[in-house]
């Protein structure tokens, strides 16, 4: 506990009252004492996450967790040891992530029995969306009704504040205002949207309240916390405010009590911004997160593919520490996001940013935008599916499966746990239909299924969804099967055609080393190997000699062992 009273202190200057002191040590301590769950102590070679929501499936009369946890069991359980259920709580917007109630399943979802029983099947992540809630939710019209004990939850701010030096990810304004019961206007602060409430963490309740949150889903199960938009937390205006040291603090906090009450937990942090702001959530290595979504590596393959060269992702891949164990990426290509564009400045001229959105706006991708403090506005993220981001509108299935697999075997090949979006492993397209319904870009990422129509396309072998499930799922058990694909095992870059991505991952006793060697372009290349012997293409299970140069074909890939 010393840790935990120790960040208390720095957070609230020693100035943490007595009775908030004593309630959470207590709670910490209750929840300790009650849990029966053990975690897997380590990250491994196995370990591969399925980002989901919880109601992606359904079915007449049956709570879609169960329908979930079915279609998990029977058509993915055998690739995915991990299951990462996107917000399942009551919500107003963003589907999920303006939360009503933290402590409830929305009632669609089911209850928390059928998280219990999807549970007994696969590990599990939780969404801790810390940094806001819903303006529906009860403690926000607690706040509006002007109850005393709901005072300081939220940030109130007279609306001439000078608030321009303040990160924006979003061109909504940072302030809302709200009618309070008295007739008056507050001014609410509004990272993200009118809908979702900044958390006050600099009141001693707001902080009590949310380790309550915490500490509720280590109960129920969660293997892994994903803290999202986790830099917002603290807010000083006059700043940025965003990466602030009582956020990092506060991070760390919340790594301390999952280390007391439920050892073996990983915290990720859900930041997306330029790489280096990005990895400062691992702090020393460890006390805070021991994992950060890459978010680097979505934009990266898609710019390498795209432009059939490696050159700006060998040079970042290259730079990679890789964390020497005690920390790791969490590496994905697609989420219920875009595709963000922040993680790319500082790695790419903003003039291929720009280049890169043009292109793929041209072949159906929308944009969204954020706003600077000079008040012009930049490309926040590209909304597209990654089967579409990769693929032009007229080309054939055969070319979209191609640059599919292509990108995942990147993915699969990084060093890190990979993740990979319920949408990818079913070859999903953009769909417009849509955003036209939800009136948001991001929902053309995010379509939900009737589960029969989706067992339909798994059983059609002409369908696309059908032959990216298949490829996919095979390559995903390939991977698991391969010790130097160890998050921790060492990955090197070797030189090679800037067409040609060619990386060395070994084991910690150098059995077994794998060549991964990725032709990102529309040409055949030729490439030698470093080391004139036969290896084995574990891919497609054939003898290479690596003593004649090889051809790779347009966006074929080779993982070869020794």
């Amino acid at each position: 506990m010393d840790v935990i009273n120790q960040l208390i202190d720095e957070i609230y200057d020693h100035a943490f009252p007595a009775d908030c002191r004593e309630r959470l040590i207590n709670a910490i301590q209750r929840t300790r004492a009650a849990l029966n769950h053990q975690r897997k102590t380590h990250w491994d070679e196995k370990d591969v996450v399925l980002i989901t929501y919880a109601d992606q499936f359904r079915e007449s009369e049956a709570p879609t967790l169960r329908t979930l946890s079915r279609f998990y069991q029977q058509h993915l359980q055998s690739t995915f040891n991990l299951v990462h259920l996107l917000p399942f709580f009551p919500y107003s917007s963003d589907d999920g992530f303006s939360v009503i109630d933290y402590h409830q399943v929305s009632a669609i979802c089911g209850d928390w029995t059928d998280i219990a029983e999807l549970h007994e099947h696969t590990r599990l992540m939780f969404d801790f969306v810390c940094n806001h809630m819903s303006a529906h939710s009860a403690w926000f019209k607690q706040y509006l009704a002007m109850d005393p004990a709901w005072n300081d939850y939220f940030i109130s701010m007279p609306p001439a504040t000078d608030l321009s030096g303040v990160t924006r990810p979003r061109t909504s304004p940072l302030l809302t205002p709200f009618e309070m019961a008295d007739g008056t206007t507050h001014f609410i602060w509004t990272t993200f949207s009118a809908d979702q409430i900044d958390l006050n963490f600099g009141n001693p309740a707001v902080l009590l309240t949310m380790v309550d949150v915490l500490l509720d889903y280590l109960a129920k199960g969660a293997d892994y916390v994903r803290l999202d938009a986790v830099g917002y937390m603290w807010k000083t205006p006059g700043t940025s405010c965003i990466h602030l040291h009582k956020t990092h603090l506060l991070v760390k906090l919340f790594r301390a009590i999952a280390n007391e009450v439920a050892p073996g937990t990983v915290i990720i942090t859900e930041t997306n911004v330029p790489h280096k702001d990005n990895i400062s959530y691992f702090g020393n290595g460890h006390d805070e997160a021991q994992m950060v979504y890459q978010f680097s590596l979505p934009p990266l393959v898609l710019h390498a593919i795209h432009n059939g060269s490696s050159r700006a992702l060998k040079q970042w891949a290259a730079s990679l520490d890789q964390g020497g164990g005690a920390t790791t990426f969490f590496n994905f290509l697609a989420s219920h996001d875009g595709i963000g564009l922040n993680p790319l400045r500082g790695i790419l001229p903003e003039t291929e940013i720009v280049s890169l959105v043009r292109d793929l706006a041209m072949e159906g991708a929308l944009i969204s935008y954020k706003n600077n403090p000079d008040g012009t506005t930049s490309p926040y993220e590209i909304n597209v599916t990654y089967m579409d981001a990769l693929n032009k509108k007229d080309d054939s299935d055969d070319t979209r499966l191609l640059r599919f697999l292509l990108a995942h075997a990147l993915l699969l090949a990084f060093p890190g746990v990979p993740a990979v979006y319920v949408q990818s492993i079913l070859g999903s397209r953009n769909d417009i239909e849509g955003v036209k319904a939800a009136g948001h870009n991001r929902a053309i990422n995010r379509e939900k299924y009737a589960i029969s129509a989706i067992e339909a396309d798994l059983s059609d072998p002409q369908s696309l969804r059908h032959r990216v499930y298949h490829a996919l799922s095979h390559l995903i058990r390939i991977r698991i099967r391969q010790p130097a694909f160890h998050p921790d095992a060492p990955m090197e870059v070797l030189e090679s055609d800037n067409a040609l991505l060619v990386m060395r991952r070994r084991t910690k006793n150098d059995e077994g080393p794998l060549l991964c060697v990725y032709n990102l372009s529309a040409r055949a290349i030729a490439w030698t190997p470093p080391e004139s012997q036969r290896y084995r293409d574990i891919v497609h299970d054939e003898i290479v000699d690596g003593e004649q140069p090889l051809t790779l074909a347009p966006w074929h890939w080779l993982w070869l062992k020794s």
